[in-house]
């Protein structure tokens, strides 16, 4: 399993959604997870197949997100979500 989080930069889409997940696939990696910090997404690329993932899953932060074998969990993104909303609101430091 590989485990990526989107950049802030301008070739992120090329190189996080694009040449990562077929590099990993031409490996066999059987699961690519994509945190993506544009898109507030969770994203699990399994099924990997004549180098490409057969199977593309997008989940909201916030959603459990649902590993399949070889590593069958379940990864609680609640973290996430709650970070977001803390970013565009913070607390007051009265």
């Amino acid at each position: 399993m590989a485990v990526e989080i989107t950049s802030h930069d301008r070739d992120t889409h090329q190189r996080d959604r694009i040449d990562k997940p077929v590099g990993y696939a031409a490996v066999d990696l059987p699961v690519y997870l994509l945190i993506d910090r544009d898109n507030n997404t969770v994203v699990v690329y399994s099924e990997p197949r004549d180098a490409r993932y057969q199977r593309v899953v997008s989940h909201p932060w916030g959603a459990p997100v649902e590993l399949p074998e070889p590593l069958g969990f379940t990864v609680d993104t609640e973290e996430l979500h709650m970070a977001r909303l803390e970013a565009a609101d913070p607390p007051c430091a009265c």
